[in-house]
């Protein structure tokens, strides 16, 4: 039985799991929207969403949490600023996933993932 667990295997170890999506969630909120595969991307709206939401918080123990998963201190530090304003009216649902086809190579299913609401006006330059 499978109850009460959550996430897919993909096939890896925990801790190779955890690093991968601990870097797609940072590449995400670093340059906004990514591709990688469906099955991938599908788990990475869990540990995005999860980030955006702590970052509404915005208290010292949600930045902390943030900073455990995203380990580059300019991706949370920049988060915890647009956040407010980017995701303050919606409750969930911060990522958008669009298909796209297949990958030439192995032909694996692809997606575009992409956060969704406005860019503040003036954002922060990137660094």
């Amino acid at each position: 039985m499978r109850h009460r667990k959550s996430g897919v295997k993909l096939n890896r170890t925990p801790s190779h799991r955890q690093a991968m999506f601990r870097n797609l969630v940072t590449s995400l909120l670093k340059h906004d929207r990514i591709k990688t595969t469906d099955a991938k991307a599908k788990e990475l709206r869990r540990w995005a969403d999860h980030v955006i939401t702590l970052a509404k918080r915005g208290d010292l123990h949600a930045r902390r949490q943030a900073l455990s998963i995203v380990r580059e201190k300019a991706v949370v530090h920049r988060l915890f600023e647009e956040a407010p304003q980017r995701f303050g009216d919606t409750a969930g649902g911060y990522t958008r996933v669009v298909k796209i086809g297949h990958r030439p190579g192995d032909s694996a299913p692809v997606s575009m993932v992409e956060l969704t609401g406005e860019k503040p006006a003036g954002g922060s330059p990137k660094k």
